[in-house]
């Protein structure tokens, strides 16, 4: 019984402690994008893509993938702002457990255990700056493909660093039917090979 009650008390303090933790970087994390537009946008841009691809009418579909060049460039101009803000953050705040678990404590006990956030928003940013370029020989529905993937990335990197790699990964399932491994697959080359580089990968 002492050691089911002992371990009963462990669990809790876990608990508590790793509340704690998420509740900072969820605070902190929230206090940059706040000054944003970022989360909008992005609901606005993927939807328009929904609308495009639904389109049965060429002209019509084109009307709307005009409509959304502003909406992208809006996009990647504030989410690179975002970046250059949170690059102000300490690198003790900024560490972001690439443990599948979240655990309390491993950021500031094992470091060699965490990567820098503030790096992987940079190869985000690098990514969707890439996909957002309006190259006329790139077909919008390639250039659709290209950025959803980047934003969805990108948003997993948020849900990791606020909870979890693995809360991150079940979230990017429930909210765009999309697994990790197929996002992952379907950014540009040169946004895996960083961010794999990046994560250990």
């Amino acid at each position: 019984m002492d050691i089911f009650v002992a371990f009963t008390l462990l669990a809790i303090a876990v608990h508590v402690f790793k509340t704690r933790e998420q509740a900072q970087r969820i605070a902190l994390l929230g206090s940059y994008l706040g000054q944003f537009q970022i989360e909008k946008l992005m609901q606005d841009v993927l939807s328009g893509y929904q609308r495009a691809l639904g389109e049965a009418d060429e002209q019509r579909q084109a009307q709307v993938w005009r409509h959304l060049e502003p909406v992208e460039q809006n996009l990647c101009e504030q989410f690179n702002r975002f970046v250059l803000e949170f690059a102000k953050v300490s690198e003790p705040q900024a560490r972001l457990s690439r443990l599948p678990l979240a655990l309390p404590f491993v950021a500031q006990y094992f470091p060699a255990t965490t990567l820098d956030m503030r790096k992987l928003l940079s190869v985000h940013a690098h990514g969707i700056t890439q996909a957002c370029q309006n190259n006329p020989a790139q077909e919008p529905k390639r250039k659709a493909f290209t950025l959803s993937a980047e934003l969805m990335l990108m948003q997993h990197s948020c849900h990791w660093f606020c909870r979890s790699k693995m809360v991150a990964s079940t979230r990017l399932l429930a909210r765009h039917q999309t697994a990790y491994a197929q996002v992952l697959a379907a950014v540009a080359p040169s946004t895996r090979q960083a961010y794999g580089q990046l994560i250990g990968n």
